[in-house]
């Protein structure tokens, strides 16, 4: 997935290319900013999202990064309306009921780029609690028929850690 806490996941960096130059960039539970950062530098707004922001606390006051304290969990609607975005990045977080809204917020020619633990995992350790691991094809059931899958795994990883992940990566029609 990633080397180093703060590193880009490999994933996220193999496929940022197919996100919309300049086009606007969800950051779903940003955590500390690592995809934040990273997609900033490459010249994308990034609207950076997360129960706790303090992670982010450094970006505040970048014109281009767009920073919100939400609860995704909450029961709430979804926080951001019928914005879209060229590119939606989301790694290390998994609430399914989230997963409708997120595949609708890609633009028209924008990218999904989603990573995240799936069953096996917990054999590993956490996360092993089953409402946090995808199962196997859940990302792509979770696109299709909206979006094209250009690349998509469930698989066994040994680095940074042993894990199994799953990670997809699909864009909309123009």
């Amino acid at each position: 997935m990633r080397h180093g806490p703060d590193a880009v996941s490999v994933w996220v960096a193999r496929f940022a290319e197919r996100i919309p130059q300049g086009g606007p960039v969800l950051d779903l539970a940003a955590g500390g900013g690592r995809h934040t950062r990273f997609l900033a530098r490459r010249g994308h707004p990034v609207t950076a999202v997360d129960r706790d922001v303090t992670g982010l606390a450094d970006l505040a006051a970048d014109p281009a990064v767009a920073i919100l304290a939400v609860d995704l969990e909450d029961g709430r609607p979804w926080p951001l309306g019928e914005r879209r975005f060229a590119g939606v990045i989301v790694t290390n977080y998994l609430h399914r009921p989230l997963l409708p809204s997120l595949v609708a917020a890609v633009a028209p020619g924008g990218c999904l780029i989603y990573e995240t633990f799936a069953a096996g995992n917990e054999r590993f350790g956490k996360p092993s609690n089953p409402d946090f691991l995808l199962q196997p094809g859940e990302l792509l059931d979770a696109v299709r028929s909206r979006l094209a899958v250009i690349a998509y795994e469930n698989l066994e990883v040994a680095e940074p850690r042993p894990a199994v992940i799953q990670h997809i990566a699909a864009v909309a029609p123009a």
